[in-house]
Parts: structure tokens; sequence; C-alpha cells
């Protein structure tokens, strides 16, 4: 079983459009997906309310608040979409369940700004500091043509974490959001598809 949590503490990062189109992606190979969701919003569980019965199946990890953070027994990949501002004793619980971290991050100032601290508590958990977890950073609503690229780059240095990939903006999923169907459900060999996903998927299949 490999497991991923999709999180960063700011809201409207993208970390849901992440979190479906990982789902999405491992169910079209005939993978047995669960997706869990721990933000009180539970935007990715009303998007599998959504999703059409006839697209590869992708199943509800159920989670309660206070629950452990145990994935379903019988499922190939379980991905977790966390909400803002996920910190201290539950963060350490989601990152002890999972074996990869995708972190989204758009450009602006601001954004990277208010994830340093996160970034940081990644850093002194003992997961991380261990190296039990992988972490990986998407650039979201980024264009590498840009200077806005660059000056991420350079915010991440501090870190010394890699940017995986970087995902242009598109109304494509905010209409994904809205229907239950990802870009993998419409047109899995486009272009943007395998230049900008395919960095991030080949990612999270690699073994430590």
């Amino acid at each position: 079983m490999r497991k991923f949590m999709v999180a960063n503490p700011k809201g409207g990062c993208g970390k849901s459009t992440l979190a479906i189109h990982m789902a999405s992606w491992f169910a079209q190979h005939d993978e047995i997906v669960y997706l869990g969701d721990l933000d009180r919003q539970q935007s990715s569980r009303h998007w599998l309310d959504a999703r059409p019965s006839n697209l590869a199946p992708i199943r509800h990890w159920e989670i309660s608040e206070d629950e452990v953070l145990l994935p379903p027994k019988n499922c190939n990949f379980a991905i977790l979409d966390t909400p803002a501002g996920l910190h201290g004793k539950r963060l350490k619980e989601a990152l002890n369940s999972v074996d990869k971290v995708v972190v989204p991050v758009s450009s602006s100032r601001f954004d990277m700004l208010a994830t340093r601290e996160f970034f940081e508590e990644l850093a002194a958990t003992k997961a991380v500091r261990k190296e039990r977890v992988d972490i990986g950073i998407v650039g979201m609503r980024v264009d590498v043509r840009t200077h806005a690229y660059g000056q991420l780059l350079e915010f991440l240095k501090e870190f010394d974490l890699p940017v995986v990939t970087c995902i242009a903006q598109s109304q494509r999923y905010l209409q994904a959001a809205d229907t239950g169907v990802t870009l993998f459900d419409k047109d899995a060999n486009s272009v943007a598809i395998d230049t900008q996903w395919r960095p991030l998927l080949n990612w999270l299949i690699r073994r430590h």
C-alpha cells in the first residue's frame, strides 16, 4: 500500500485539485484507491459524490475528527486531502501515516511566506528528519517562463525542497471540481497533462 498526503497551511492553494487528480490517475490504472478528506468543508468528499458511476471508481476513506489516520487495509493507494492550518499533533499523526507529502505552493509572495512556518514544522518532525517521509513541492498556477517561477525556486532553496512540477492555471480544474470528472478522465493523453503532471506521477510511484 502507498499512502500520500496533500498539505499546505493556506487555503485555496490547490490541495483538493491535486488530491482528486492523483486519485483519478491511480484509479485509471485499475488500482484500488481511497480518497480521504480531513477538511471540514469536505471538498474532496463532495467531488466524490458528484463523480459519474461509469468512471474508474474511487472509494471514500471515512475519517472522523479524532480518529487515528489508518488507511483502509484493502487498498493499493490512499490519498489524504488536508485542511488549511494543519499543524501540531494532527500533522505529526498524518506524517506518521503516509509515505510522501505533496505541498502545493503558488508563486505569490504572500503564499510563500504563509508556507514558511509549515516547512519549518515539517523539517522538525521525526518522520521527516529520519527520512521516512518524502516531501515534494508542486507549483500551482505557475508559468515556468515567468519571473515569479524564479522567485519560487529561490524561496525553496532555503528549505532544500524539490519542485517536482508546476501546474498551469486552467478553467478545466474548476470544471473538474464541479463535475467529479478530472482531466485524466477526459483526455489522459494530452500534451499539457504529460508535461505538467508526468513528473509528479513519476515521483509518486517512485520508491524512496
